[in-house]
């Protein structure tokens, strides 16, 4: 079942992670012709991604997704490309495909009717990195959302969310295509997110608790308290 493992501090926690999710491409990379790895968005994971850019490893066989992404122009401080762009596709990792879920000539339902046969040839995720709300959302899978039970349960890969919770559209990917990784790490810092990741532990639903979409034997949890 998913291990939590912890960290003494934030910064033992994002090497080690950096150090792992690279040799984990590097296996990948050695079986596959394409690797996928989806990277969460948000501040939170920003550290992590300034490791793993330096990352010695073979990055130009690797296409780098969001697990969600508002749908709004990189330019906008809400983006969650902008911060991918700023920390992750740089220095060794700039030779990477990154995979954006916006496009301004598009709406968000025609991006996602347009790119949904295009995801069938990133999938299966190969290392999938997530975050955790203190609600228990993953990736844009909220508890109140409407679309909620569509996304969890559908075939598709990527679904138009809007959260009662949040100002703005979103683009997710589904509960399949989360489940689908080989590998997946849960990263959350703090005691609040330590709390409702035990509390999704002892859910029964995924609706509830949609982060349980992600657990399972190849799960992963990386803690450290915020202090």
């Amino acid at each position: 079942m998913t291990k939590l493992i912890k960290f003494n501090t934030i910064d033992e926690l994002m090497k080690s992670l950096s150090n792992q999710v690279a040799n984990d491409l590097k296996d990948a990379i050695n079986k596959n012709k394409i690797v996928t790895l989806s990277v969460p968005g948000g501040t939170t994971p920003a550290p992590f991604f300034d490791y793993l850019c330096e990352e010695d490893l073979d990055w130009s066989m690797v296409n780098i997704l969001l697990s969600d992404e508002r749908y709004l122009s990189e330019s906008n401080s809400r983006s969650n490309t902008g911060l991918i762009k700023k920390h992750l596709i740089q220095k060794k990792a700039s030779k990477a495909k990154f995979i954006s879920f916006y496009n301004e000539n598009m709406t968000e339902n025609e991006f996602v009717n347009e790119n949904e046969f295009f995801m069938h040839d990133l999938l299966p995720i190969n290392i999938s990195i997530l975050g955790m709300g203190e609600d228990m959302h993953t990736a844009s899978l909220f508890p109140d959302s409407n679309e909620l039970n569509d996304a969890l349960k559908s075939n598709k890969s990527l679904h138009v969310v809007r959260p009662r919770s949040q100002p703005e559209a979103r683009i997710s990917l589904s509960g399949k295509a989360l489940a689908s990784a080989d590998k997946t790490y849960i990263l959350i810092l703090g005691q609040q997110k330590l709390k409702a990741y035990d509390k999704a532990c002892l859910e029964k639903s995924e609706n509830n608790a949609p982060i349980r979409v992600a657990f399972g034997d190849n799960t992963k949890v990386y803690w450290a308290d915020k202090i």
